[in-house]
């Protein structure tokens, strides 16, 4: 399961250096040792192997990057997120966090920064790398966004949140092999979609139109590689919609009403606090009796 995410994740980060050039290799070059060497740390001493896991952690870590991080920074980030939201609950399969996410949100949070700047417009291979706003921001500021630039990923983001159509064609192998739940994609941006739609149509102050919100910012990035993660997810079928709902309505209020420019990594936290519970709620009737 872990190798068929890499291989669902390997044309965004093909992208991610076409778009960004070699830096991209340089960060992957620090992030990936430290987030290994991290885990390594932990599971010698239970005498176990590092898990395949990591490497799916440590490329989704790197994608949700922005282009021009520090290096120090991110190999602080992946450390803290391997450590903090991996190895202290037991290693794989224990965590009840998504270790990358919980790696960005702690950079985010204490170096904002640095996560909230260094902004680039793609080019090939950055040889022709300018500074510029995401378009976010430039929605914020009552600019207008090209539709087609959202959706093929040439515009200034994080690492690998901006070729959608790739992110597309990722989820549906994912889908087909049965590596992660449509359903929680369905439900995260299905919710994400409505609550914006109607944020919109209220004239709710920093609201954004509906198709250029739910393209800009890493809501596709975060519905099909992160929500879906297996470990922190809830088991239960059933319980896989309310998962991706409590995704989708957490993040666009944050990124609608909080001080953050966007609101998913929040999101992802949230929604993996209430996993074990959901799967609780959601147990077959007959057996919970017995």
């Amino acid at each position: 399961m872990m190798r068929r995410m890499l291989y669902a994740l390997a044309p965004v980060y093909v992208f991610a250096v076409f778009a960004y050039g070699f830096r991209i290799i340089l960060l992957s070059l620090v992030v990936f040792p430290t987030g290994v060497f991290v885990e390594y740390l932990f599971e010698r001493v239970k005498k176990k192997p590092v898990s395949e896991a990591v490497f799916v952690s440590c490329t989704l870590f790197v994608l949700a990057m922005p282009p021009k991080v520090p290096l120090w920074i991110a190999a602080l980030g992946i450390a803290f997120g391997i450590a903090f939201g991996k190895c202290v609950y037991g290693g794989f399969g224990r965590n009840i966090f998504n270790p990358a996410i919980t790696g960005r949100l702690f950079i985010y949070i204490t170096f904002p920064a640095f996560m909230t700047a260094g902004w680039i417009n793609p080019s090939l291979f950055g040889i022709d790398a300018v500074s510029s706003a995401t378009p976010l921001e430039l929605l914020r500021e009552g600019m207008q966004a090209k539709l087609s630039s959202l959706f093929l990923g040439w515009r200034a983001g994080s690492i690998g949140e901006a070729p959608v159509f790739l992110i597309i064609l990722s989820a549906l192998y994912l889908v087909l092999t049965r590596t992660a739940s449509w359903r929680i994609m369905v439900s995260t941006l299905g919710s994400a979609t409505i609550l914006s739609f109607l944020l919109d149509l209220l004239n709710i102050p920093k609201a954004l139109p509906v198709v250029p919100a739910v393209l800009s910012g890493s809501l596709f990035f975060v519905a099909v590689f992160m929500a879906t993660d297996p470990v922190s997810s809830p088991r239960k079928v059933k319980a896989h919609w309310l998962f991706g709902i409590i995704v989708g309505v957490s993040g666009v209020l944050v990124r609608t009403f909080s001080l953050f420019s966007e609101g998913w990594s929040f999101a992802i936290m949230i929604a993996n606090s209430f996993a074990p519970l959901l799967d609780e709620l959601m147990q077959d009737k007959k057996k919970v009796k017995a």
